[in-house]
């Protein structure tokens, strides 16, 4: 079986299309989003799924190039489309699979022999299709932010504000002055640290109001310094605003390159003097990854 531990694509912005629109899959397709992600869940009232499966489906099929970037959102495990989802897109091999709403570890586990199954009957490398989990829609899940290490397929953790304050019974998830209340802010964090100990990406939620590219630009810079290395998007007016605050600076690889070479000339030193302080381990292993998510070897 293979795994999809080292996805080959970049994660910065992963952009959100109904699946009962070929005119919005098309744009999100075609845009500058590292991710098209098409929509078979809250994009897609009950009466439309049937139809936009079909419609994710043929549009999937018509892309011979490019399909890796081509995910699908299907809907949750607690209700009852989630096989007839998978069913139809399968067959036409989407790059990826997001989960919503999950309850916890057990949900990964069940989609992954969902997935084994059909990947089989359809001529797929079984263990090749990714997986993204949104791992706090639900209160329940909240708990087990945690527990995603060694999870099958996993490759990215997000999470959700507006389906949690439905789950827990909130009239609201925003403070008077528009920022997240606690609980949505513990969530964000709790996503963080669950990618971390999973070892896999961290993607941050969608903003909602796609006109405020100023406030989505001070968002993702500031996610992005907390850990974040994605954001969800709703718009495609977002995309370059996310790839950019999501790529690191020329400045940034120059600073994190020389602390890499300091290190290098000075092997086995725990603690090196620069530019008027003293940088220890944690500086190299944080240079080290900037260097790798800007793609420098």
């Amino acid at each position: 079986m293979s795994t999809t531990a080292n996805l080959s694509i970049k994660m910065r912005s992963w952009l959100f299309a109904p699946g009962d629109s070929d005119k919005k899959m098309a744009k999100a397709a075609d845009s500058a989003a590292d991710i098209a992600l098409f929509d078979l869940e809250d994009a897609v009232a009950t009466e439309n799924k049937v139809l936009a499966r079909q419609m994710v489906h043929d549009f999937l099929a018509s892309r011979t190039q490019g399909r890796e970037r081509l995910w699908v959102r299907i809907n949750p495990l607690d209700g009852p489309y989630t096989l007839l989802d998978l069913a139809a897109i399968m067959p036409a091999r989407p790059g990826g699979i997001m989960l919503p709403k999950v309850y916890g570890r057990q949900d990964v586990d069940r989609l992954d022999h969902y997935l084994s199954a059909l990947e089989v009957a359809n001529g797929i490398e079984e263990g090749s299709t990714p997986l993204i989990v949104l791992v706090t829609e639900t209160a329940e899940a909240m708990f087990h932010t945690g527990s995603y290490k060694g999870a099958p397929r996993v490759v990215a953790l997000t999470w959700g504000a507006e389906d949690l304050a439905d789950s827990i019974g909130a009239s609201d998830n925003r403070n008077p002055d528009g920022s997240y209340g606690f609980t949505y802010e513990l969530a964000r964090s709790m996503c963080l640290l669950g990618a971390a100990t999973a070892g896999v990406t961290a993607i941050e939620t969608i903003q909602g109001d796609f006109r405020d590219l100023d406030g989505l630009k001070a968002r993702a810079e500031k996610v992005r310094r907390d850990g974040y290395r994605g954001m969800l998007a709703i718009h495609p007016a977002q995309v370059d605003v996310i790839n950019a605050a999501f790529t690191p600076t020329a400045e940034e690889i120059a600073q994190a390159q020389e602390i890499v070479d300091i290190f290098a000339k000075n092997p086995g030193v725990g603690a090196i003097g620069y530019m008027g302080g003293m940088l220890d381990r944690p500086y190299l292993s944080r240079a080290e990854q900037l260097l790798k998510q800007a793609g420098v070897t």
